[in-house]
């Protein structure tokens, strides 16, 4: 019987990855990864290892999520290293978390591997820094998309009424709603607010605008796609005259 390590491959740009991951990779025996990992990564795998792809896009899942549980429980069994490589950090909206827990009640070792949350990255590596003295001390990362029986009804809305950055992910497809309901609560239209596209890879695109005008300005844009709602959005202006 093996141990499955939870991993997190990074926002997207290969350099991002850990030194960890990279090592238990090179180690595996099994790779189950998902959509928004980076495929150069692969390369990196012994010979002989198993990559399963099990990604998840809108509406349309490869394997559901308790068939993915079963799998890597079957490969632990018959295997010494199973690696679950996610895109960003696997339990950022990852769903490790309930992974880790079913391998638990199977009685399989498990371990995380932190990956570099695309939340933080993304932004950053776009010059948008998600906190900034006099423009925000503090940020919340929420998930743009939830549970469709569930629709919107955990967020507290009223309460993102005070002046913090608000990092949506995988809200492209929720875009319009989302601005929609910050506007309803107060929020200026002409509030910032930034779409970035494939974040930190060579094809990446960020639009910045205002809540008012975004939507038809990126609602055609590829995903994955991060959504940046804040003052410090209007930062990125500034730094942009260095490059």
């Amino acid at each position: 019987m093996g141990k499955v390590y939870l991993t997190g491959a990074g926002p997207g740009d290969l350099e991002l990855l850990t030194l960890k991951a990279l090592r238990l990779v090179r180690e595996a025996d099994v790779i189950v990864y998902d959509r928004l990992v980076n495929k150069e990564i692969l390369k990196e795998a012994q010979a002989h290892c198993e990559c399963i792809y099990v990604g998840k896009a809108n509406k349309h899942h490869i394997l559901p999520q308790d068939e993915i549980n079963t799998l890597l429980y079957e490969k632990a069994l018959k295997n010494d290293v199973v690696v679950r490589l996610k895109g960003g950090d696997s339990v950022v909206f990852g769903r490790g978390a309930e992974e880790a827990l079913y391998l638990v009640s199977k009685g399989i070792d498990f371990e995380f591997i932190p990956g570099v949350t695309s939340a933080i990255a993304v932004p950053e590596m776009a010059n948008i820094p998600i906190t900034h003295r006099g423009k925000a001390v503090s940020f919340r990362v929420v998930t743009g998309y939830e549970a469709p029986e569930k629709g919107y009804a955990q967020l507290d809305w009223a309460s993102f009424k005070q002046d913090e950055t608000v990092i949506f992910l995988m809200g492209l497809h929720q875009l319009k709603n989302i601005c929609t309901k910050l506007m309803e609560i107060g929020k200026s239209k002409d509030y910032p607010i930034a779409v970035i596209s494939r974040g930190t890879l060579k094809d990446e695109k960020v639009i910045v605008s205002t809540l008012e005008n975004i939507y038809e300005e990126a609602k055609d844009l590829p995903t994955p796609a991060l959504i940046v709602v804040g003052e410090v959005v209007g930062v990125r202006e500034a730094l942009q005259g260095v490059k």
